[in-house]
């Protein structure tokens, strides 16, 4: 008897266990194609970010708003960029006078909490669909698996015992399950690792946002410079 090939194995499988298969590469595909678009947008992101970063300390610290608030339009990717920029902005007019300079410090940490709130819904716009995947896949195998058994006690029922009875069932089970399975381990790995990567962005955004809010206090307090450009 000849060794049975994977093509042997698809050749003897069922339209719907077929169906399995494609389904869970349909699947498969839509939680690659968003790791992938995600992979680079954070690339990016992360490039633009250390462009940025190091000039708007630079212009905070020589008290250079409108400057700071101009380089927020060179880096639209960065996410830091998008964040505090926009809670600059909102505060600047407020930036005048040392009196009004405490009441930013108030407003600019409610501006920045805000502009995370809004990239946090955006930047993680996908993981769900990489978690349903990750978490579904083995049922939808599993699915395929419970078909190829039935399958395989059907043709011992109707053509007695040997591999040829129960060759279309057996197909069924194991391409069924082992793609269920490559799926979601893959799915999973990318969940957990952009997960990660979010909270990394997250991380930095927080730092960042400390020193904005750091320098306004000084401000308020007079011990940076007053005048705003």
């Amino acid at each position: 008897m000849g060794e049975i090939t994977l093509i042997d194995l698809w050749n003897e499988m069922g339209m719907f266990a077929k169906g399995i298969v494609y389904t869970l590469l349909i699947m498969s595909i839509g939680s690659f194609s968003v790791g992938l678009s995600k992979w680079f947008r954070f690339r990016q992101m992360s490039k633009a970010t250390k462009s940025f970063a190091p000039s708007f300390a630079e212009a905070l610290h020589q008290n250079r708003i409108k400057d700071a608030i101009q380089l927020v339009e060179e880096y639209p990717k960065s996410h830091v960029a998008q964040v505090l920029g926009e809670s600059l902005r909102e505060v600047a007019p407020l930036l005048e006078s040392r009196e009004n300079a405490v009441a930013a410090v108030g407003q600019v940490e409610r501006a920045i909490e805000r502009e995370q709130i809004l990239l946090a819904n955006d930047l993680k716009f996908g993981l769900g669909l990489m978690a349903t995947v990750a978490s579904t896949s083995p049922f939808v195998g599993l699915l395929g698996t419970t078909w190829g058994v039935i399958t395989a006690f059907t043709g011992m029922a109707t053509e007695g015992g040997g591999i040829e009875a129960i060759a279309a069932g057996i197909a069924e089970a194991l391409i069924t399950t082992a793609f269920g399975l490559i799926v979601a381990i893959t799915s999973v790995w990318l969940y957990n690792y952009f997960t990660g990567r979010v909270e990394g962005l997250f991380s930095e955004l927080a730092h960042a946002g400390r020193e904005l809010v750091d320098f306004l206090m000084l401000r308020s307090e007079g011990r940076a410079p007053s005048r705003a450009d």
